[in-house]
């Protein structure tokens, strides 16, 4: 067998079943830098999370360390621990750090290979392609097992140049923005996706990141890794996709970076690409300063919602809080504040019901209303 290219499709087990996984986010989860694992943990369908890697926190349930919830996924101090405590033989080793260099370290790069040892595939996230690495590529091949590139791009023959047809799309697009990165905005675009589903809208979400395609999302690319002469392109391509294979009610795009942010600025791509008819903002009312970059304050949401609305001709319907340092006592003043200084509804995606973006979106577009189901019991 060999390495696989970033569009092959994810092999399933023998069973047919997801194939299981267990992902490596070493210091690092519940932080910034292992979104990743964080995202994977809360939500995959693609692949069954047995084991999360993490020896500052082995011994814990992930959902518990993550959301105060346990959800039966433990942490293990190293890969030796997790295959013992799992039990039967893992199909797939994810990398489930974002860290900004997008590089391994020595140690990594050989933890990576004594998975492939054992007979598991790899599922790469960063900008180092290892379909690229004869060490690896030589590992893979004599264990039989597969390496996912999710940031590799097309070939640049197969890139799409921006060509207008986005105005064939004709539901309505939201794209889920934010005022800093690693900030919450795939979490709540996936929240939301689902949501609208269990309430009789049908919606489909184009993922723009590696961590939202490693979870399972059916349309999208990994926006930060395309030459930027192609990203609108692109981003339009996927958003017709999508519209072209599900006919949805509504599309959600999930943001990238913020459209303020000095250093990502993927979403000038998603707006000029996508161009979104509106924007869910997420913001972090516990950050004072933007994420990686201490010395440079957050905006806040009212200056982010000009900005936007002034780059792009679309409206922002809501904002979306990162509950990051905050007390739910003081996650309800900040919805209130906001509230009443933005002139928007507000909420909180994870402490909050999702019905509540729902009616974010019915409010801002009417017609939806008449799709809408009786909501899930829950």
């Amino acid at each position: 067998m060999s390495p696989s290219s970033p569009s092959s499709p994810t092999p399933t087990c023998a069973t047919g079943q997801r194939p299981s996984a267990v992902v490596y986010c070493e210091a690092n989860f519940g932080e910034q830098d292992g979104k990743t694992a964080n995202g994977l943990v809360r939500h995959s369908e693609r692949y069954e999370i047995v084991a999360v890697l993490d020896s500052t926190h082995a011994g814990l349930d992930a959902g518990t360390v993550l959301d105060g919830s346990p959800n039966g996924i433990p942490i293990c101090a190293d890969l030796d621990a997790a295959v013992r405590l799992v039990g039967h033989p893992v199909d797939t080793f994810i990398f489930g750090v974002a860290p900004t260099s997008g590089m391994l370290s020595p140690h990594e790069r050989a933890l990576m290979l004594d998975a492939m040892g054992r007979g598991m595939g790899l599922v790469n996230g960063l900008h180092e392609f290892l379909t690229e690495d004869p060490e690896f590529v030589s590992v893979a091949l004599e264990n039989g097992v597969a390496i996912h590139d999710v940031r590799k791009p097309k070939a640049k023959k197969d890139l799409h140049m921006f060509s207008g047809r986005i105005a064939e799309v004709d539901c309505p697009r939201i794209a889920v923005l934010g005022t800093d990165s690693a900030i919450g905005k795939r979490t709540t675009a996936t929240i939301l996706t689902r949501a609208l589903n269990d309430r009789g809208i049908r919606t489909v979400l184009v993922g723009t990141g590696q961590t939202g395609l490693i979870q399972g999302a059916r349309y999208g690319i990994a926006l930060d890794a395309i030459p930027c002469q192609f990203c609108s392109g692109e981003m339009e391509n996927a958003v017709v996709e999508a519209w072209e294979g599900e006919h949805p009610d509504v599309i959600v795009i999930e943001g990238q970076g913020a459209l303020s942010h000095p250093a990502y600025l993927s979403s000038t791509f998603i707006l000029r690409g996508s161009q979104p008819d509106a924007v869910i903002l997420q913001h972090a009312p516990g950050r004072g300063r933007l994420g990686d970059f201490a010395a440079v304050p957050m905006p806040t949401p009212a200056s982010e919602i000009n900005l936007l609305e002034t780059f792009a001709p679309t409206k922002v319907i809501g904002l979306t809080i990162n509950h990051e340092a905050l007390t739910d006592a003081e996650v309800s003043a900040a919805i209130i504040a906001y509230e009443d200084q933005l002139g928007i509804p507000a909420t909180d995606a994870l402490t909050r019901s999702p019905d509540r973006l729902v009616e974010m979106v019915v409010r801002a577009f009417p017609a939806l209303g008449e799709k809408l189901t009786a909501a899930p019991v829950r």
